[in-house]
């Protein structure tokens, strides 16, 4: 069985040179992976990306995600191209379709999301190596070399996830709960069933939500913000095996919408908040366990990561992953 693999997801929020040292402590840590979204009316990652791979070695660096919708897939292969060149080969491209609210903020439309995922997976297939993708004039191709760069598709349906089995190198199952993972590891194994490709290939980053401290309410309150703010977008699948459904998320979108944040906060319940993982390094590794115990290999903590974030990573690194490491071998 192959190695646990480990990475640390970060929202484009964070200031450029906050991110610079949260980046070398993420690497001394022992992390394989730094991924920094992409949100809409925030800090542009491919630009936060290129400046990181002047300031680390080791360390792979994604985006994750772009959307079709918002970036055109001829400026997503541009750019992912010179980020293998400038990374040295570290660079991951992380592709999803994209939150419909968000992107209605602009007034674009998200029309048939699995549909253009799969449209800009098998373009950036083609771009990648250096080919014209199907219905693209002739001219259309890259104009200098660079090394493929891996393409891992940000998912929550199941649809979506058996593209990312299908066509893709990798998949950010985005997991809420946490447990949700061995269906969503299923889902992926069927699309690259269908495609005749073998699953260990792929590497399947489970993505959750955490937030560590010594004190369990210190660490709740980061966790209950990410949820107020994004609660709202989540997959009902998903949210229905947690007990939840959108609805439940209404009277807190309006309050954050209205600007009322702390009161959008306060109405998040200990139900919503086990959506993802909030207390000390014992309650995280004892979930991230199970995590291993439902076949997970790669486990990838996303933000709020904890009340500071430097603490929060080098507690991980120092606390949390020789733990996992330790028993790796989990019986299922």
């Amino acid at each position: 069985m192959s190695p646990l693999r480990f990475s640390v997801r970060v929202n484009n929020d964070v200031p450029a040179a906050e991110l610079i040292e949260l980046a070398r402590a993420v690497e001394d840590a022992g992390f394989d992976q730094l991924w920094v979204s992409n949100d809409l009316f925030l800090r542009s990652a491919p630009a936060l990306v290129g400046r990181l791979s002047a300031h680390t070695s080791r360390l792979h660096l994604g985006i994750g995600v772009v959307n079709p919708y918002s970036m055109h897939t001829a400026e997503i292969a541009m750019a992912a191209a010179t980020l293998q060149e400038l990374t040295q080969g570290r660079f991951l491209l992380g592709l999803g379709a994209g939150a419909a609210e968000f992107l209605g903020w602009v007034g674009l439309h998200q029309d048939s999301p699995l549909a253009g995922s799969r449209r800009a997976l098998e373009e950036l297939t083609a771009a990648r190596h250096g080919q014209v993708p199907a219905g693209w004039n002739r001219a259309a191709h890259l104009r200098f070399e660079a090394a493929p760069f891996p393409v891992y598709v940000g998912a929550m349906g199941p649809r979506m996830l058996a593209l990312a089995g299908e066509l893709a190198d990798g998949a950010l199952p985005l997991l809420y709960p946490p447990e949700h993972y061995a269906a969503a590891a299923a889902q992926i194994a069927r699309g690259a069933e269908r495609a005749g490709r073998p699953v260990e290939e792929l590497d399947i980053a489970a993505c959750i939500w955490v937030s560590i401290d010594d004190d369990p309410e210190r660490a709740a309150r980061p966790l209950a913000e990410k949820i107020a703010y994004y609660g709202a977008s989540f997959s009902p699948v998903l949210l229905q095996q947690a007990g939840l459904t959108p609805a439940d998320f209404a009277p807190i979108q309006q309050a954050m919408n209205e600007g009322r944040s702390e009161e959008g906060i306060a109405m998040v319940t200990e139900t919503m908040l086990q959506l993802g993982i909030a207390g000390t390094t014992q309650d995280v590794v004892e979930r991230c366990r199970g995590l291993v115990a439902r076949g997970a290999r790669h486990l990838s903590f996303g933000p709020p990561l904890g009340p500071d974030l430097l603490q929060a990573v080098d507690r991980l690194g120092s606390e949390v992953l020789p733990a996992l490491r330790a028993q790796p071998e989990v019986s299922r």
